[in-house]
């Protein structure tokens, strides 16, 4: 399975966690790529995507998916497995704790399949648009506040994806 890993982000946060999955799940960092770079012929490329977004303001995706969501809603999505991670902060932004992923698994859950849920045992937040049954639709990362916490959620949530 080809999977390719996109990540939107503005300070280097999610860019650094995007590399931390690849590297756990050897993917080439060929295949980890700004999400500004993304295009229907990439997209097609790969039987699974790892999608990652920042959350800024209040509970908004990083500014490069606007445009990118657009264009993975007009891809064939049919078949291919999507995860999603994102970075947020549960202290200064508890009401919107990686909102992000939230919006992304909205805009995408009905034209592909979204793997990857996460509990939210052990996280502290208020509210989150990325919980959905009870469980974050996927990989939630606060290293603002946990980031002694990351490398052993990562190292959880990558052993459950199909990659």
């Amino acid at each position: 399975m080809k999977t390719g890993i996109f990540y939107g982000s503005t300070t280097g946060t999610t860019e650094g966690v995007a590399s931390t999955i690849a590297e756990k799940l050897g993917v080439a960092a060929a295949d980890v790529q700004d999400v500004s770079k993304l295009n229907s012929d990439n997209v097609a490329g790969y039987d699974f995507l790892i999608l990652g977004s920042s959350t800024w303001g209040d509970g908004e995706l990083q500014d490069d998916w606007y445009s990118a969501i657009e264009t993975l809603k007009s891809c064939d999505l049919s078949g291919k497995k999507v995860a999603l991670f994102g970075c947020g902060d549960s202290v200064s932004y508890c009401d919107t704790f990686c909102d992000a992923i939230g919006i992304l698994y909205s805009e995408l859950s009905d034209k592909c399949e979204i793997v990857g849920a996460v509990s939210t045992d052990g996280y502290t937040f208020d509210n989150s648009k990325a919980v959905v049954d009870g469980k974050f639709v996927g990989l939630a990362i606060d290293e603002n506040n946990e980031d002694f916490k990351t490398e052993e959620r990562i190292s959880n949530w990558v052993k459950e994806l199909p990659a």
